[in-house]
């Protein structure tokens, strides 16, 4: 389990930046799943449900000026930098296990 920081800057405009912090990598990507619902709910907001695919998602991260994470490194004890790539190959790896126990 390591603590994890996600730093997300949505557009150009610096003060629209925000961070959250997740006890394992896991739920930081859930977190970056979660973002983009809560995004396709604010576009589509009479809508009884939302569904995507990977691709619909992945071009949403492509589109955020900036995504990254901050992960701890136990052995070092220092947070080590991932970029979006980094983190749609988590989410890659992290849905096909949910979809694999469906």
């Amino acid at each position: 389990m390591a603590h994890t920081i996600l730093l997300v800057q949505p557009t150009k405009k610096p003060e629209g930046r925000t961070y959250s912090d997740y006890e394992t990598v896991n739920e930081c990507m859930e977190g970056v799943c979660k973002i983009y619902e809560e995004h396709l709910k604010r576009m589509n907001p009479n809508s009884p449900s939302i569904t995507y695919d990977i691709s619909q998602l992945f071009d949403f991260i492509d589109d955020l000026a900036d995504l990254s994470c901050m992960v701890y490194q136990q052995d070092n004890q220092m947070y080590a930098p991932f970029n979006k790539d980094w983190i749609k190959e988590k989410i890659y790896i992290l849905l096909r296990k949910q979809a694999g126990k469906a």
